[in-house]
């Protein structure tokens, strides 16, 4: 039950929730109504029909917290409609309990630490730091939609109380993670891109390595394949909003506007690709995938940094 005085004034410009995600609004109206403040909003850059009176659990203020919650926020969205797709598919052919427990051969194809000129000479040492989070940039809202309309809001102690998923990085690779973060932040050196040894050809070794090689395709081979596409799709989205050093970004769009028609997978390496690793995990505790998906996308990441 709200106070006398609302929490929003009208002209004041808010973040508003519609469905799932958040847009820029302003504040028109304010109203009392059975005790409970209500505010008539418009949204930024939409037409009036959309306009709308909204509960005050709704409304947020519009600064920079709530900015980038807006942000990851549409960031989640992106990434479980890739997950859809991808359970989609792995649904239609899923192995019995025992190929899902089963450890098939390790990759053949081991994560060169020399394969990158960043880390020559340079010795790995077991450290407990981990690479600092890359701030994302600026996403454009989707339009709402206001046919089926999703009236649940998820409450700020839901949306910090996800639980994230473990991928575990060995020991060797985590020393390769901090021996990379101090490189490319405190001395302040860029990797040669494209890398000798891309993300591209680091997974599709993985899959030769995992496939029967038969000419025929079974149940637990289409499943490695699913998920590495998944992999790709993850890196190519999140690269260049959440995979990056501060000091790499004039790097990163320097190379893409070089490369045209190249996705990132094509043009970087081994060490960008471990650093989705440890964010990984986090991505997929907002994804829709059931426990059972989720198991066979971690098994296979777990094999493969193995």
């Amino acid at each position: 039950m709200a106070g006398n005085k609302p929490k929003f004034s009208e002209g004041e410009k808010v973040l508003c929730f519609h469905g799932p995600l958040m847009y820029e609004a302003k504040c028109l109206k304010v109203q009392l109504k059975d005790k409970v403040h209500q505010y008539f909003i418009h949204y930024s850059g939409w037409k009036k029909s959309w306009d709308e009176w909204v509960p005050e659990s709704r409304v947020l203020k519009h600064n920079d917290t709530n900015l980038q919650k807006q942000k990851d926020l549409k960031k989640q969205h992106e990434l479980q409609a890739k997950a859809k797709r991808m359970s989609a598919k792995i649904g239609r052919e899923t192995p019995d309990k025992k190929d899902i427990d089963s450890e098939g051969s390790r990759a053949s194809t081991p994560l060169e630490k020399t394969e990158t000129p960043l880390l020559k000479g340079q010795r790995s040492q077991k450290r407990a730091a981990a690479p600092t989070p890359a701030k994302s940039v600026k996403a454009t809202p989707v339009p709402p939609k206001k046919n089926k309309v999703d009236t649940y809001v998820e409450t700020e102690e839901e949306y910090l109380a996800k639980v994230e998923i473990k991928i575990r990085i060995p020991d060797e690779l985590k020393s390769w993670l901090v021996d990379d973060w101090d490189l490319v932040t405190r001395q302040r050196k860029l990797t040669n891109l494209p890398a000798k040894l891309t993300v591209e050809k680091i997974l599709d070794d993985y899959v030769k390595s995992k496939v029967n090689g038969k000419g025929t395709s079974n149940a637990k081979d289409s499943i490695v394949q699913e998920c590495v596409a998944g992999i790709k799709d993850y890196f190519n989205t999140t690269l260049g909003t959440q995979l990056l050093y501060k000091f790499e970004r004039l790097q990163y769009s320097d190379v893409i506007k070089e490369n045209p028609d190249k996705k990132p997978t094509d043009i970087y390496g081994v060490y960008h690709l471990l650093r989705l690793f440890t964010k990984l995990g986090g991505y997929l505790a907002y994804t829709p995938l059931d426990e059972r998906m989720v198991q066979l996308l971690q098994n296979n990441v777990n094999d493969l940094l193995r």
